[in-house]
């Protein structure tokens, strides 16, 4: 009976091979979810397209509560800016660089088109672009305030004068 296991086991280089087809056949799936790659051979695209929307909304939903600010600066462009630059990155670094790295985007291409908005946004990306997030005391607080930078500029000039 030892005798019939072992002659049934694969041989190392068929098993070898058929782990490297699967590697690749996984890495083809991730791509076409997550990176906008075609479909690969054997799969459905439609059913491929579903799962890939899914898996877009539910990023930009845990984008949303991670950054809550940038639904609230974009408004109703968020969830379509958001599934329209997700479509071809995936998700690398977590979901803080995936808000920051969204808002770069935004930013590089001169959106939002409302200035206003591109202002908040830029001072948002700004704020968290550095290697710590920004502080939440009541000094971190005021410097971020409109009434402060309008204060320094005031004061700045008077500076520069002497």
């Amino acid at each position: 009976a030892d005798s019939a296991h072992r002659d049934a086991a694969p041989a190392p280089d068929a098993t070898d091979a058929a782990r490297g087809r699967l590697a690749r056949a996984q890495e083809g799936l991730l791509a076409a979810l997550v990176a906008g790659a075609p479909p690969p051979e054997g799969f459905d695209p439609v059913r491929l397209e579903v799962q890939r929307r899914a898996l877009a909304a539910k990023r930009a939903t845990v984008i949303a509560k991670v950054a809550p600010e940038l639904p609230e600066i974009l408004g109703d462009g968020y969830r379509p800016a958001f599934l329209a630059y997700a479509r071809g990155r995936p998700l690398t670094d977590g979901h803080r660089r995936d808000a920051l790295d969204f808002a770069a985007h935004l930013l590089a291409r001169g959106l939002p088109d409302d200035a206003g908005a591109r202002a908040r946004l830029t001072r948002w990306w700004q704020d968290r672009a550095g290697p710590r997030p920004p502080g939440t005391g009541p000094l971190a607080r005021l410097s971020r305030s409109p009434l402060f930078s309008r204060l320094l500029r005031a004061v700045r000039p008077a500076a520069h004068r002497r």
